[in-house]
């Protein structure tokens, strides 16, 4: 980011208190606004669309099938999401793909409304809304970077985690209540959300990425093998983008199997929304400490701990196997995850050159997009082959095992906290 003009007069050249504070960064302010908005929205549609696709195919599978679709999209448009958002004015790409989505999610209102829902026409939109999706997040990550300066980028950050946190407190009750009046009707949630996403970046008057003339010279697959190196030449990015994979696969196999041990067990449908609420509730928690914490700790310090006490968490419930100990040990374990994301996140935002933020993002988004299709094969499989205490032993086992690898990184321990994130600042290859 030494790149950019932005970079140059934010990264640290004035004392931290002379900063303003974020909530009155009017871009970022507004490009949250719509972001929370739209996490809530396509949080409650996400909440109906399982139960909406078993009522349109009779089958479990059928149904799972269609939510793979969904999981496909994001898949194939990941990485050259990340050459566009590159390559074009960031603002504008923002708009088009919440405006895309907005659309998508419409036409199953509007097919819902006249009986002519199928089971290929909701699998469609899942398909375009996740396309739209990934591409609408690396331009967001891009846009952070040139509306927040350095020190904050923690805070931004963590203010984003704290808003998918609230996104799954309300989700799943306000999905409740609104399919208990319609089966379509939580799709609102998803119409509103991305439309207020588009709405709020379009009178977002700040640049949000530099000139990208030169970015646009390079052919596209050239930019993505340009990105790819980028990543794979950095140790610590590296390391990252392989084992962070093993850390979401880990916990969403985790929480896949607990849900499917408690169904299966004859739980009270309310109590396993409590286990999902409590994880959630943690997350946010998590977001409030996390810029205090990543502000005052180097990032080896913040992300080695944080997952350690995600293992303990693990082991324990791993030893007790009781919904009480389910409830007590997620929010325990996930309580530090915030400030794990909040600080890799800012640290490679702080580091990387703006016309490289894309490219970025979506590489490094790949740890959680490819876990996301893994993940419950994961936790279905060993719940199927030797019941939930092989899913947790063996998920302490995976994940104590990347912790230590992780530990083991010695660019990890090498990074300062966020004051000094600017003098790691690195150059557009082949400058």
């Amino acid at each position: 980011m030494t790149t950019s003009q932005t970079a140059a007069t934010t990264s640290g050249a004035a004392p931290a208190v002379d900063i303003p504070p974020l909530r009155r960064n009017r871009p970022f302010t507004l490009l949250m606004t719509g972001l929370t908005t739209q996490s809530v929205g396509v949080g409650v549609a996400t909440f109906a669309v399982p139960l909406l696709a078993l009522e349109l195919t009779g089958s479990a599978t059928a149904a799972g099938a269609v939510a793979a679709i969904g999981h496909a999209g994001a898949l194939a448009a990941t990485l050259p999401a990340g050459v566009v958002a590159d390559r074009t004015d960031r603002r504008r790409l923002v708009v088009l793909a919440a405006g895309a989505a907005t659309v998508l999610w419409a036409t199953v209102l509007v097919a819902g409304a006249l009986g002519v829902l199928s089971a290929w026409h909701l699998a469609a939109v899942l398909f375009g809304a996740a396309v739209a999706t990934a591409f609408l997040d690396p331009a967001i990550s891009g846009a952070f970077r040139s509306v927040v300066p350095t020190p904050q980028l923690p805070t931004a950050y963590a203010t984003a985690q704290g808003r998918d946190a609230v996104a799954g407190l309300l989700g799943g009750p306000l999905g409740g209540v609104l399919y208990g009046v319609g089966h379509v009707v939580p799709v609102i949630g998803a119409v509103v959300g991305q439309a207020a996403t588009a709405f709020c970046t379009f009178f977002v008057r700040v640049p949000l990425n530099d000139d990208v003339t030169a970015a646009r010279v390079t052919r596209p697959v050239a930019a993505l093998r340009e990105g790819l190196a980028y990543v794979w030449s950095l140790p610590l990015f590296r390391a990252s983008l392989g084992l962070f994979v093993t850390v979401n696969i880990a916990l969403s196999g985790m929480m896949i199997g607990i849900n499917l041990e408690l169904a299966q067990t004859g739980t009270d449908p309310v109590l396993i929304g409590v286990f999902d609420m409590a994880a959630a509730a943690s997350l946010l928690l998590g977001a409030v400490l996390a810029p205090v914490l990543v502000r005052r700790l180097r990032l080896g310090a913040v992300v080695v701990p944080a997952l350690g006490l995600l293992v303990v968490a693990f082991a324990v419930m791993a030893m007790i196997q009781t919904y009480v100990g389910y409830v007590v040990g997620i929010a325990v374990g996930v309580l530090l995850v915030p400030a794990v994301n909040s600080a890799m996140a800012g640290y490679v935002a702080a580091i990387t050159p703006a016309q490289m933020q894309g490219r970025l993002s979506s590489v490094l988004g790949l740890s959680g997009v490819a876990a996301m299709p893994i993940a419950p094969l994961v936790g279905g499989s060993l719940l199927d082959a030797g019941g939930i205490g092989v899913v947790l032993w063996t998920l302490v086992a995976l994940l104590g095992a990347t912790v230590v690898a992780l530990a083991l990184v010695p660019s990890l321990w090498r990074v300062g906290r966020p004051d000094d994130w600017a003098d790691d600042a690195l150059p557009m290859p082949g400058e």
